[in-house]
């Protein structure tokens, strides 16, 4: 058996690069919830091995899992942008943000940020924000101003109608 046709796994860096790559595309074109399974399973098996060493691999991990379909999946985002953020990723307070965000709305409860534009009676929305949060600890997390993300969502729905 000639050594170059063995199989060599890419190393977790590199996977955890494409399985988020991967899961962004997913949400631009709909991946299946197979697809979506998928990608968030291996990233917990990666966890589990251990491969979760640094800010990068973790803030990856995070991006793989709000792209994920369950409760389970935004906490794990959750978890994972929290702790690229303790290990000094900047890039990870806005993942940190959507992730709350995006639990928030599966669980039935207002945005906190007001980072996920969502579709109401056929409309393109934010759903309900907390309107205490102000837009000074948005920025704290890198998301823009509420009204920034209203602008964003009034863009979407006549982009849809033109």
């Amino acid at each position: 058996m000639d050594p170059d046709d063995e199989f060599i796994p890419e190393d977790p860096l590199t996977e955890l690069s494409r399985l988020a790559s991967e899961a962004i595309d997913g949400q631009a074109k709909g991946a299946s919830s197979a697809e979506r399974r998928r990608r968030c399973d291996r990233v917990l098996e990666m966890e589990a091995q251990g491969h979760l060493t640094d800010e990068r691999a973790y803030f990856l991990a995070g991006l793989v899992m709000i792209c994920g379909e369950t409760v389970a999946d935004f906490r794990h985002a959750h978890r994972f942008a929290r702790r690229a953020t303790e290990l000094g990723d900047e890039r990870a307070w806005t993942l940190r943000a959507m992730a709350w965000d995006r639990l928030l709305i599966e669980l039935g409860q207002p945005q906190h940020f007001g980072t996920q534009i969502i579709r109401i009676g056929g409309r393109w929305s934010l759903g309900e924000v907390n309107p205490r949060v102000t837009d000074w600890e948005r920025a704290l997390f890198g998301v823009p101003p509420l009204y920034v993300q209203l602008q964003r969502v009034e863009e979407l729905q006549r982009s849809e109608r033109g």
